[in-house]
Parts: C-alpha cells; sequence; structure tokens
C-alpha cells in the first residue's frame, strides 16, 4: 500500500506555489516542448504549435471550469460568482475540450492545416498530461473506492484506489505505446487516434472505481461521470480517423490495381 502523504505550498515572496500547479505548468511545458521537438524531427514549422500553447492553456482552463461547474459540481452554482473563480475547481476533459477548440479556432485562423501536428500533439499530449496527472495524485483530489489493491493509498478513512496514480500510469503506458509507433513509422498521422481510443477505454472503466461515499462526489448522470460520456468523443474520434484512412487507403489499392490492368 502506498502512505498518505500532504506536500506543503512554496511560499516565494508574496506567491504561494500550490503543487498541483507545479506539475500542472511541468506537464503542459513537457507537452509543448517534446511537440515542437517532434516537429523539427519531422521537418515541420515547430513556431504555431509554440504560439498556440499559451491560447490552449487559457482555453483549457476556461473550459475545465466550466465543466467542472455545470457538470461535475452543478451545485456551486448556487454561487453565480463562481463562475469567474476560473482557479477554483478544474475538469481535465473539459481542459481538453478547451484546448481542443481552441486549436481548430487558432490553426483555421492562421490557415494552417491541423491535421500536419496531429502527431505532434499525440507524442506531446500523453507524456504532458502523464506528468500534469502526478499533480492530481499529490493532492488526492480522485479517490476511488476502498480496496486492498496493492497500489491503493491509505486515506485517513482507509485504503482507496488513487485514480490520479492511475491515469498517470495509464497516460506514461500510452506514451510509451505511441513513441514505439512513432519509431517504427507506424500509424502515421493517426497517433492522436491511437491516443484517444487507448486513455478513453481506460478512463472509462477506471471511473467505475471513482468514490461516491466522499465529501465532495463527482456527479452521475444515468450511472456514469461526465468523463464517461467525455470517453465516447474520443472512441468517436479515434475510429473515424482510422476508419477514413483505411477507406482512403482501400482506394488507392483499388486504382493502383485499375491502372496496372488498364
Amino acid at each position: 500500500m502506498i502512505p498518505y502523504f500532504e506536500f506543503p505550498s512554496v511560499h516565494l515572496g508574496p506567491l504561494t506555489l500550490q503543487v498541483f500547479g507545479i506539475f500542472a505548468a511541468l506537464g503542459v511545458f513537457t507537452g509543448a516542448k517534446l511537440s515542437m521537438w517532434v516537429c523539427e524531427k519531422d521537418r515541420l514549422d515547430p513556431q504555431p504549435v509554440g504560439d498556440y500553447a499559451m491560447w490552449g492553456v487559457a482555453a483549457g482552463i476556461v473550459g475545465g471550469h466550466l465543466v467542472h461547474l455545470f457538470l461535475y459540481h452543478p451545485e456551486e452554482l448556487a454561487e453565480p460568482g463562481r463562475v469567474f473563480m476560473v482557479w477554483e475547481g478544474l475538469s481535465s476533459f473539459g481542459g481538453l475540450l478547451g484546448a481542443v477548440l481552441a486549436a481548430f479556432i487558432y490553426f483555421r485562423v492562421r490557415k494552417i492545416p491541423l491535421s500536419r501536428y496531429t502527431d505532434a500533439f499525440a507524442l506531446g499530449i500523453a507524456p504532458g498530461w502523464g506528468v500534469a496527472r502526478l499533480g492530481c495524485f499529490a493532492i488526492h483530489d480522485h479517490p476511488g473506492v476502498h480496496t486492498s489493491f496493492f497500489l491503493g493509498v491509505r486515506f485517513p478513512d482507509g485504503v482507496r484506489h488513487d485514480l490520479g496514480l492511475y491515469d498517470a500510469i495509464a497516460l506514461f503506458a500510452i506514451t510509451a505505446v505511441v513513441w514505439w509507433l512513432r519509431s517504427r513509422g507506424r500509424f502515421q498521422g493517426r497517433l492522436l487516434a491511437v491516443v484517444a481510443l487507448l486513455y478513453g477505454t481506460q478512463r472509462f472503466f477506471t471511473d467505475f472505481l471513482r468514490a461516491s461515499d466522499v465529501a465532495y462526489p463527482d456527479a452521475r448522470y444515468f450511472g456514469l461521470t461526465p468523463a464517461q460520456y467525455f470517453c465516447f468523443a474520443l472512441w468517436g474520434y479515434g475510429i473515424w480517423v482510422l476508419a477514413g484512412h483505411a477507406r482512403r487507403e482501400a482506394t488507392a489499392r483499388a486504382n493502383g490495381r485499375a491502372q496496372v490492368r488498364a
């Protein structure tokens, strides 16, 4: 079992740094730098990724906060002013939604094909998100049901699954998969779809372990958490990309055979 621990805040003059914020910042930095490095290796201009990063973070914070309020904890809307307190309460899927919308808008405005950069984003998002999830584990804000599993954390009320830890482990495993696929030259242009399918599957099933007997439980809708509904969107995206690529390859092969016969 893993001992329960709490990290103290770091005070730098008037600035107070929380451990979650430190890991979140490291995650963004890691993801952006890796994505830009991949762009350079693939002979793509990395500047759009670097320029987009600031907008993606801002949109992610707003989206994460709104999803937290409206889907995870709508009871907090009893205080309407909380809508503007973007620093209080964030949903990772809401952050992803905000960042994705910002990416579509940013790359369209800049008239840059987003599809050229999806592999670079995939290779940065998975490890960056994994680092950020270590921040969730550090503050234990995703408690699961009680367990005797060896990776359980000794919460004050007993040993529980810590879903922040499980998410981090899964994301680092997904990182290994997509980087291995890149090294083999496989799934080019489809690595983001691979990340979506793998993470969506992992998250859908591990969210069944999320605790409902705690003081601040996440909302459920027909027995599923908001994140589990977002997983359907990840599956849809992943299947759409892979199926579209398969259709294009089949068409190309058919055209090639037709030209040979001609």
